[in-house]
């Protein structure tokens, strides 16, 4: 009996400190929406690998997130999305979310641990071809991006059900360098990915842990956005409306292409005569077995789960590379209609730019980087899709 003051004092001092907890972190949200018109627009590693200022530009009516790879980190152009919706001119910012090298499965985990915040959200999905040619991509590009926080949170979290947690667990832990020093993490996947019904109570009774690992990683997430709004010093961009002449913006920045856009690298190893279509088999069963078809319909399903309303974009094919390279058009269309088909059965919006193939001043030489013209039409696309408007490619 003596004992039951010290433990309802300690009760009273852990619901205090709970409540103290609670109360800074709904702080903290509170900074990170009130200062999204500054975040949003920009590219940086904790807004990349960090849930909280994605979580902040979910949440925002005027902002419009897009998850992709390097693409939307280059050219150094005010036409790129994120410096072209800078200032919201048609009524909204674009906020760019990804890196180099960053995959379907990595955008799905992300998407995955956003969850709810994301229910009637639009966003874009940009794809980059070449991850769907690939018989056998490495895993250099997806470990490097790998975020341990989205990936807790996607496995413990409510967004996605059981089922399409355990095809995501079967891919993630084909990456098993990602998880050598996660253990929880790894046993966790290991389970779903078993499937058996002794699996899955096991990893039901891992979940008080899980989410207890997914509530330190949020705070960590939030005092890491405070410490880097605090430290930036860039002013606030003042938002203001401005009528967007498309035509006339398409034909300005046709002009200001790079000098090297659409220019064939490597020259000498086209020297010698490839037979044009020579290549077509080849070129069709990469798209036929890529596993990154796998990763973006579980993508697909991901965003479907989480009720948001996506706009999948893909950068054209650089037709004028693989026509050097023997690869010729008809087999390159397998890729958008392939593309299509599938999206389409989600009933998302796509547009794959199959129009600019061929189109040397679309992509910078012939990477998957789009050229100031290239990202004038991605432009365009974004602006009609957030004004519910049909997109054009």
């Amino acid at each position: 009996m003596r004992q039951t003051p010290h433990l309802f004092a300690a009760l009273v001092a852990l619901g205090l400190g709970a409540i103290s907890l609670l109360a800074r972190e709904i702080m903290l949200i509170h900074l990170e929406r009130a200062t999204v018109a500054s975040s949003a627009p920009e590219t940086f590693s904790l807004k990349n690998q960090g849930l909280a200022f994605q979580r902040a530009g979910a949440y925002a009516q005027n902002v419009l997130p897009i998850y992709g790879s390097s693409e939307l980190l280059v050219p150094a152009s005010p036409y790129r999305g994120n410096n072209f919706f800078r200032t919201a001119p048609t009524g909204f910012q674009l906020s760019p979310v990804g890196g180099g090298g960053t995959t379907p499965l990595i955008m799905l985990q992300k998407i995955g641990a956003l969850g709810s915040s994301l229910r009637g959200k639009k966003l874009a999905i940009s794809l980059s071809p070449n991850w769907f040619f690939a018989t056998k991509p490495g895993w250099q590009a997806y470990a490097g991006n790998f975020s341990p926080m989205a990936a807790t949170e996607m496995i413990f979290g409510s967004a996605l059900d059981f089922d399409l947690k355990r095809e995501i667990a079967a891919r993630m832990l084909e990456c098993p360098s990602t998880l050598e020093e996660r253990p929880l993490l790894k046993f966790a996947l290991s389970r779903l990915a078993s499937g058996g019904w002794i699996d899955r109570i096991v990893f039901y009774a891992l979940w008080p842990a899980g989410k207890a690992q997914s509530l330190l990683f949020e705070l960590q997430d939030h005092l890491a956005a405070l410490d880097y709004i605090r430290r930036q010093k860039k002013p606030f961009p003042r938002l203001h409306a401005e009528t967007v002449d498309w035509p006339e913006l398409i034909a300005k920045a046709s002009k200001a292409r790079p000098s090297d856009a659409g220019r064939i690298q490597n020259a000498p190893a086209f020297d010698r005569q490839i037979p044009p279509g020579s290549r077509d088999a080849a070129f069709k069963n990469g798209i036929d077995t890529s596993p990154a078809w796998i990763d973006l319909e579980l993508l697909l399903r991901g965003l479907a789960s989480a009720h948001a309303q996506p706009l999948i974009l893909s950068m054209p094919v650089p037709g004028d590379f693989y026509d050097h390279a023997g690869v010729s058009r008809s087999a390159r269309n397998d890729y958008y209609a392939k593309l299509r088909a599938l999206v389409e059965r989600y009933h998302f919006p796509v547009v794959e730019f199959e129009a600019h193939d061929e189109d040397p001043a679309f992509l910078i030489r012939h990477a998957s980087h789009l050229t100031a013209k290239g990202w004038v039409y991605y432009d365009r696309a974004l602006d009609d899709f957030f004004h519910r408007r049909l997109p054009r490619g």
